[in-house]
């Protein structure tokens, strides 16, 4: 015992250490671009590269100039890039900040569709350049593969027509779903359970692992960058009928959170929390707490991926303990024998893009090395790195080394990976899916993705259509109070400050911060997109 002890200090220590690293690099946000591009000290002209450090790569090398990926990037494209990095979790305060300061990057990687007003009023605001003529003109590559798939290209696009970024591409389907709920398999055959497949049976399960094995916090699962954020994949909350967000059922929108069934979702949640089923640190589980939690017994049960999940738990895990294991289970439904409404589905075009500031001196040059990614040198650098390091190729197909998958230096291939390619994140390129095949080599893992695909969250999934600037405009003040008020009231309830008799005014109060009007904007938007893909 004291020996495990032991390591949770060590690993605790290495956390805190690693946070504290972060952390201490700031944002770069009390600087200006220019004087972060003066301090580089290289000959020549610089740009500035904005973004949020992908937290694989952070908990390895907190700095972006650090980790090898990026030099590469830098040194087959000629460009030298100074990075400015918010804080984990809290890109949005950190923009915020920095358009209000009027100092912009020549690059900003961002989720342009929470721009208030989208991606649209950026352009018209000065904030970012409409990339329309940009990428006709030093754009070849990515020209190239939209012309190529149209399907793509459609998406890309504002209503009115402006390109606004550099896409992250997951055109394959089978590389869209790689979430889903990760439960101790050790735990399960030691009480004699099976994977839980409905609600009751993770409820039974879960109230296992508290009264027989003791455990802290059976059931966590992420609570940043917002409450409940680890279910709006369609975990738990899928069971309903509904989804923590926007769907389509039969062609028509709705809003979960404003849905009868959401009641249902929240009365369970609540019931956990009372009996200690659910994590107490509901509201603010990150990453890294997550990861602790798990790793350490704390809980047994959670929602992550396949790779940051059971690809980084699993090995730390059995080396403090060889008979632990982890199985994936398939999202909970309500009743034996039905297929899950819901599940974790990527759209085919990431939230997150790269828009060049509509300030910048250097487009050229930005869109130039934007584009690499979509090339074929650009291609295999973004997906699997540096041939003769990160991988060989062995029959034309590039195969990941011992440096990826068996790393001397402990690091899971996770981490690895975030050190040399941006295969498992976002980012200017098509992802490849050659890196899932050889990312998931568990068994576990590829269980996992059989899992966690058998579901229907195609037919219920709203694309990304684009919305008209007007349509921005009214939806994003909407959604910012209606989302804000929505996070607010669902811990109440769970944490049982607010009565559950109170739904109803909960669901008034929705309907008076014009839910509907949000709802009827989706739709448009939606049909205007049905009517493009099926004349």
């Amino acid at each position: 015992m004291g020996k495990w002890r032991t390591a949770i200090s060590a690993l605790a220590l290495l956390l805190l250490v690693t946070a504290g690293l972060a952390g201490c690099e700031g944002n770069g946000n009390n600087r200006t671009a220019q004087e972060d591009a003066d301090e580089n000290g290289a000959e020549g002209s610089h740009l500035v590269y904005w973004a949020e450090l992908n937290g694989n790569a952070a908990s390895v090398k907190p700095k972006f100039e650090d980790v090898p990926f990026f030099q590469e990037w830098q040194r087959r494209t000629g460009v030298n890039l100074t990075f400015i990095q918010p804080p984990a979790n809290q890109a949005m305060e950190a923009i915020n900040v920095m358009l209000a300061s009027g100092d912009l990057p020549d690059m900003i990687e961002y989720e342009w569709n929470k721009f208030p007003g989208g991606p649209e009023k950026a352009i018209k605001d000065g904030v970012i350049l409409r990339l329309n003529e940009a990428i006709d003109k030093y754009a070849p590559n990515l020209k190239r593969y939209l012309e190529e798939h149209p399907e793509i290209d459609m998406l890309m696009k504002t209503a009115d027509g402006s390109y606004y970024q550099f896409p992250f591409v997951q055109a394959d389907d089978k590389l869209r779903t790689y979430q889903g709920p990760i439960i101790r398999k050790d735990w399960l055959d030691e009480l004699g359970l099976p994977v839980p497949v409905t609600i009751e049976d993770w409820e039974k399960t879960l109230r296992a692992f508290k009264e027989k094995k003791g455990v802290e916090a059976p059931l966590t699962f992420l609570g940043l960058p917002n409450p409940l954020f680890g279910v709006e994949g369609g975990a738990f909350v899928g069971a309903f009928g509904i989804k923590k967000g926007f769907y389509l059922d039969e062609g028509k929108v709705r809003y979960g959170p404003a849905e009868p069934g959401y009641k249902d979702f929240l009365e369970l949640m609540r019931g956990w929390y009372a009996e200690g089923l659910l994590d107490r640190n509901i509201a603010s589980v990150d990453a890294e707490t997550q990861d602790m939690s798990m790793i350490t017994g704390r809980s047994g049960a959670s929602i992550w991926n396949a790779g940051a999940g059971i690809g980084t738990w699993l090995p730390v895990m059995q080396e403090r303990d060889p008979e632990a294991r982890l199985a994936p289970a398939p999202y909970p439904v309500l009743h034996k024998g039905e297929r899950p409404k819901f599940g974790q589905l990527t759209p085919l075009i990431g939230s997150s893009g790269v828009a060049i500031s509509a300030k910048s001196a250097n487009v050229e040059e930005a869109v130039r090395m934007l584009d690499y990614g979509y090339g074929p040198e650009g291609h295999m650098l973004f997906n699997f790195g540096i041939e003769g390091v990160s991988y060989e190729l062995k029959d034309g197909y590039p195969a990941y080394t011992d440096l990826i998958l068996k790393n001397p230096d402990k690091l899971a291939p996770s981490q690895a990976l975030a050190m040399y390619t941006r295969a498992s994140y976002f980012g200017p390129f098509v992802q490849d899916v050659r890196y899932m095949e050889q990312y998931y080599a568990m068994p576990e893992q590829k269980e996992a993705v059989r899992l966690w695909t058998d579901t229907d969250a195609a037919l219920h999934t709203l694309p990304m259509a684009p919305r008209t600037e007007q349509e921005n405009t009214d939806y994003s003040a909407i959604m910012q109070e209606v989302s804000t008020y929505v996070d607010e009231m669902s811990l109440k309830f769970i944490l049982g400050i607010e009565p559950i008799e109170a739904f109803g005014a909960y669901l008034d109060q929705l309907e008076a911060l014009n839910i509907e009007e949000a709802i009827r904007i989706q739709q448009a938007a939606f049909d205007r997109y049905n009517a493009l893909i099926r004349p």
